[in-house]
């Protein structure tokens, strides 16, 4: 008996799937599968190819309940955008649980890993930032940065919004889109320690290798989420802010002490190697606690899972069948 295959171009994929409270309830819904065990999830592959300023991540899990498992795989070239080209595509397949079979290809150039990391944001500041946060410093230009600032707005009264970049007219720029986009004031803001330190929540979108946020800015009741330190020589949080972190959360704690803010803190001595830190999960679970009050100040560090990307993989092939989108064949 053939196998049918479903081919899903970006194009298909940006009709059925959008940054939407949909879309943040099936990451929270994946976090949550993962804390409570029922969740395959092997380490990252990673392969760097540094002539270039590149990488190549291959991610995937399995989770119990669900058809088909992803497995995806992710380039990210950093000197793209001065070729007029975005920094990251890829690609995710579907394989059948039951007999391992192809299922689905879903070429989505990365949207569906923006999508899945925006949707993880707004999770991370559902639970963990103040439910009256409303100014967002976001420090970055790019197409993350953007979607972060969408995603708060989904689980925040966001009102104000300050973006800084190196670059400041790629700062300008993306603060004048947002502007008009969501309706409300974003300013690019030229110096980073006064943008940080009107902000309820910081958000941190760079492949920096080097400290960008200083543990002296951070006041009493910030939330900081830090989404670029995805692998080991990437660093945007200054170590010290592990010591005012309550609490500091990963995504996967496995991950972020090999490639995380948390690998930077263990190897500066400002984090504990023993320490209990919970997992978003755990949280999104309630198995554990997290902030402790309005005046803590709650860090998490997210480096991407494999169990996002099986999670939004099933949610994006279940509406492009609802919508009979994509193309169709015998394999």
């Amino acid at each position: 008996m053939p196998n049918r295959l479903k081919i899903l171009t970006e194009t298909d994929l940006r009709q059925v799937v959008h940054l939407d409270l949909d879309a943040v309830d099936c990451i929270e819904r994946a976090f949550t599968a993962l804390a409570r065990g029922s969740v395959v999830m092997p380490p990252i592959l990673s392969m760097a190819i540094e002539e270039f300023n590149g990488e190549v991540d291959v991610k995937t899990a399995y989770v119990q309940g669900f058809d088909s498992f992803a497995i995806k795989m992710s380039p990210g070239f950093f000197d793209n955008p001065k070729q007029g080209l975005p920094s990251t595509t890829g690609l995710m397949v579907l394989f059948s649980v039951r007999t391992g079979f192809v299922k689905a290809v879903l070429l989505d150039n990365g949207y569906l890993t923006d999508v899945r990391t925006a949707a993880a944001g707004a999770v991370a500041a559902k639970l963990l930032s103040r439910p009256n946060s409303k100014r967002v410093c976001i420090v970055g230009s790019g197409q993350q940065s953007r979607l972060q600032l969408e995603a708060l707005c989904l689980v925040r009264p966001i009102r104000s919004a300050k973006l800084w970049a190196r670059n400041p007219e790629k700062a300008a720029l993306a603060s004048s889109e947002l502007s008009e986009k969501l309706e409300m004031p974003v300013a690019a803001a030229d110096d980073l320690e006064s943008a940080v330190a009107t902000a309820d929540i910081v958000v941190t979108t760079t492949p920096s290798t080097s400290p960008l946020i200083m543990s002296s800015w951070l006041r009493p009741g910030q939330h900081i989420t830090a989404m670029g330190s995805d692998q080991a020589h990437k660093n945007e949080l200054d170590p010290k802010c592990f010591l005012t972190a309550d609490p500091y959360v990963p995504d996967r704690r496995s991950q972020t002490e090999n490639l995380g803010e948390l690998h930077h803190a263990l190897l500066a001595g400002t984090a504990d190697p023993n320490g209990s830190y919970p997992e978003l999960g755990e949280i999104a679970a309630g198995m554990r606690k997290g902030r402790g009050s309005d005046e803590s100040i709650t860090i998490c560090d997210l480096t991407g899972t494999g169990v996002q990307d099986t999670a939004i993989a099933n949610f994006a092939s279940a509406r492009a069948q609802q919508s009979e989108v994509g193309l169709t064949i015998k394999s």
